[in-house]
C-alpha cells in the first residue's frame, strides 16, 4: 500500500512539473533605449512637433493681435464692420483649431508619422522577444511597462539584456 501511495505521488509530481509554465519579463523602456533607430525616431517626431508648434504659436500670435486690434478699433466702427471684424476673427479662430488638430489630433498627421516610424521597430523588438522565448523554452514573457502590473520581480527572470543582444546591441550602451 505504501509503495502504491510513493508511486502516485511521484507520477503526480512527475506530471505536474512537465505542465509548470515558465515565465520571464523584459523591460520594454529599457530595450528601446538601447535601439539607435528608437532615438532616431524620437528626435525626428519630437523635430516635427516642435516645427507645427511654432507654426500654431505663429498663427495664434496673429489672432491674438487682431483681437487686439479689434478691440482697439471697435469704438470707431460701424456695426457691420464689427460684424465682419467678428467673423474674420472667428475663422482665423477655427482655423487655428483646425490645423491644430489636424497635425496633434489622435488621427492627426504626428501621430501617423508616430505610428509609421514606431511600428517596424515594435515588430523587430517583438520578433527578438519571441526568438529569446523560444530558444530559453519559456511560456509567457512579460511586459514591465505595460498594464500588467508586477509588484516583484526577481532579476534573474529578467530578459531584457538577452533581447538587447538578440538585436545585435549591446546591453548598458544605450543609443544616442
Amino acid at each position: 500500500m505504501k509503495k502504491i501511495i510513493l508511486l502516485l505521488f511521484l507520477t503526480f509530481t512527475a506530471f505536474t512539473s512537465t505542465f509548470a509554465q515558465r515565465f520571464a519579463f523584459v523591460d520594454s523602456d529599457y530595450i528601446l533605449k538601447h535601439m539607435p533607430e528608437y532615438a532616431a525616431a524620437q528626435k525626428q517626431l519630437a523635430a516635427l512637433s516642435d516645427q507645427w508648434q511654432k507654426e500654431v504659436d505663429g498663427k495664434s500670435q496673429e489672432l491674438e493681435r487682431l483681437y487686439k486690434s479689434y478691440e482697439a478699433d471697435q469704438v470707431l466702427m460701424t456695426a457691420d464692420m464689427k460684424k465682419r471684424r467678428e467673423v474674420e476673427i472667428s475663422d482665423k479662430e477655427k482655423g487655428v483649431k483646425d490645423f491644430q488638430r489636424q497635425k496633434f489630433g489622435p488621427d492627426g498627421e504626428l501621430s501617423k508619422k508616430s505610428t509609421s516610424l514606431i511600428k517596424p521597430i515594435q515588430e523587430r523588438l517583438t520578433k527578438a522577444i519571441q526568438s529569446v522565448a523560444e530558444s530559453d523554452d519559456l511560456d509567457m514573457i512579460f511586459d514591465k511597462n505595460s498594464e500588467v502590473i508586477m509588484l516583484y520581480a526577481n532579476p534573474r527572470y529578467d530578459k531584457s539584456a538577452d533581447v538587447i543582444t538578440k538585436l545585435g546591441l549591446k546591453p548598458g550602451v544605450f543609443a544616442r
